[in-house]
């Protein structure tokens, strides 16, 4: 009998690779489908309940607390809607799996419509991955970038 801890949401007899895999397969669908903006695919890949992390900023409209999938996926048509689609640009350079967990970092940048301001700055985004749907969401960014970009 193995004494080696299993991650939460995760069966026991799932062998460590298979959960990082399928970790991995959900984190792609999940950037496929916010790279698409579908927001109803996103809906099914967020949990009912997430563990969303992202600063406030009050100067940013699309940046705001949420928590239930329907929100979560809404944060992708927030963004195109105050940002100017044509100029959004992201790269990652790192995508790292461990078991549930997932992260990612790199680069990202945009201009913001209402002002016509660019942002740009690196990010690194956490994901859980639990029962096939993403639990938890905490992304770091840089936050006075974007909020400099906001403010007219």
């Amino acid at each position: 009998m193995s004494t080696k801890p299993v991650a939460a949401g995760v069966s026991p007899d799932v062998p460590a690779g298979s959960v990082a895999e399928a970790t991995r397969a959900v984190v792609r669908e999940f950037l496929a489908a916010r790279m698409a903006g579908d927001t109803g695919r996103l809906v099914e890949l967020f949990a009912d309940e997430v563990d969303w992390l992202l600063a406030e900023n009050p100067a940013v409209p699309w940046i705001r607390p949420r928590s239930t999938a329907a929100e979560c996926a809404a944060q992708v048509t927030d963004l195109m809607e105050h940002t100017v689609p044509e100029d959004a640009r992201a790269s990652v350079d790192a995508f790292l799996v461990d078991g549930t967990d997932a992260v990612l970092t790199g680069h990202v940048s945009g201009t913001v419509r209402a002002t016509g301001k660019s942002f740009a700055g690196p990010f690194a985004l956490r994901l859980t991955v639990e029962d096939g749907r993403i639990t938890r969401h905490h992304l770091y960014e840089n936050s006075l970038s974007i909020a400099e970009a906001c403010t007219p």
